[in-house]
This record gives structure tokens, C-alpha cells and sequence, in this order.
């Protein structure tokens, strides 16, 4: 059983969205669990991708391609996970910021986050204040992830994490925030609870924010 899901995960890692979804479908009738196919399977494959995005081994073409890949056994997968009562290991509400209209780098952190087995809610580009702040309160999640790719939207990071506060949701979510003009230093002076460089240091920083092993 455990060869099922070794080539599950090597499959994911290659990108193959066909093979990854045969083999989710072959790993049920074999009578594993979902959660042993979700973590043995699909989650450990995308831990490979994450490992070696980060040592520069791969780049974001075949991120994109293994992530693709994981949605094809995660559409197989979510309704038997919630069938058995499996909870995503937490929540995470993700967007670019108002006025910013990339999405890559977000995209790519969704992909991260989701392959490590968190639930994402994914607001978009070009997201107001307004947007995260009704979406804190219709999901309740732990965290918050904000993208900025330019110097001239990056303050607007600044003008949300008041409005939370305003709003009073701060207290409720840890916040993560990214993008290329993005620093620690940025991120001490605007409050925010965590940065990360890049979408593989992500999940890390956002387990560690949460707490998560």
C-alpha cells in the first residue's frame, strides 16, 4: 500500500495531473485512508517541490505544473476528506492588495499553503481593506496572507493591518505578508506578524506564526 502512495507523491512532483489522479482513485480502492492519501500522497509530493523550489533545483513553471497537478487528486480527494471528518491544518485568507494587480507570487504562496494541507480562501487582485476585513468575519481564519509587488501599493499593507485593528479583527488572525519590495524591516514597522521571502518559506513561517509542527 505504502508503493501507492510513493508513486502518488512522485507523480505530483512530476507534474503528472493524470497520474495523480488515477492513482488517488486507486489508493481509495485499496482501502486507504484519505488522510494517508492526503499526507503520505499528495502532501508529501508537494513537500518535494517546496524543498527544491527553495533550493533553487526547480523553478516556477514546474511549481505550477505539480500544483496543477495536486488540484487533480485534491477534487478526488476534499469530498471523501470531509466525509471522514478531516480538518485542513488551518485557514488562511490570501490576497494581492488594492491597487496591485499581480498574482503570481500569490498564486504561488495558495499553491504552497494548500499543498501543505491548509484551507485557502483567495480573494484575488486588487482586494480593499473592506474585502479581508468581511472575509475575517464570515470564515474566521488564523491567518491573513497580503501580496504587494510594487513600492507604490505596499503601503496600502500598512492601511489594512489599521483597518483590522479599526475593524477589530486584528487580534483574531496572525498576518503574513510578502511580495518583491517586501523586508523584515517593513514588516516590523507596519505590525505585521511575519514575512517571507519567497512561496516555499511561506508554509514555514506560517506554521511557525500558528504554532504548527
Amino acid at each position: 500500500m505504502a508503493e501507492v502512495l510513493e508513486q502518488l507523491a512522485k507523480e505530483l512532483f512530476a507534474g503528472n495531473a493524470k497520474g495523480v489522479a488515477e492513482l488517488t482513485n486507486k489508493a481509495l480502492a485499496e482501502g486507504l485512508k484519505p488522510s494517508e492519501v492526503l499526507n503520505d500522497g499528495l502532501i508529501k509530493g508537494m513537500g518535494e517541490v517546496g524543498v527544491k523550489f527553495k533550493a533553487n533545483e526547480i523553478y516556477v513553471p514546474e511549481v505550477l505544473i505539480a500544483a496543477r497537478a495536486m488540484k487533480a487528486g485534491m477534487e478526488i480527494l476534499k469530498p471523501k476528506l470531509a466525509e471522514s471528518g478531516v480538518e485542513p491544518v488551518a485557514k488562511m485568507i490570501i490576497g494581492t492588495v488594492k491597487g496591485d494587480l499581480h498574482d503570481i507570487g500569490k498564486n504561488l504562496v495558495a499553491m504552497m499553503m494548500e499543498g501543505a494541507g491548509f484551507e485557502i480562501i483567495d480573494l484575488g487582485i486588487d482586494v480593499p481593506a473592506e474585502k479581508f476585513i468581511q472575509a475575517v468575519k464570515d470564515n474566521q481564519p488564523q491567518l491573513i496572507g497580503m501580496s504587494a509587488l510594487l513600492t507604490t501599493t505596499m503601503v496600502q499593507i500598512k492601511e489594512n493591518i489599521k483597518a483590522f485593528q479599526d475593524a477589530g479583527v486584528r487580534n483574531n488572525v496572525k498576518v503574513l505578508i510578502g511580495g518583491a519590495p517586501v523586508t523584515q524591516k517593513f514588516t516590523d514597522e507596519v505590525g505585521a506578524d511575519g514575512y517571507s521571502p519567497d512561496a516555499a518559506s511561506a508554509v514555514d513561517k506560517a506554521k511557525e506564526l500558528l504554532g504548527i509542527a
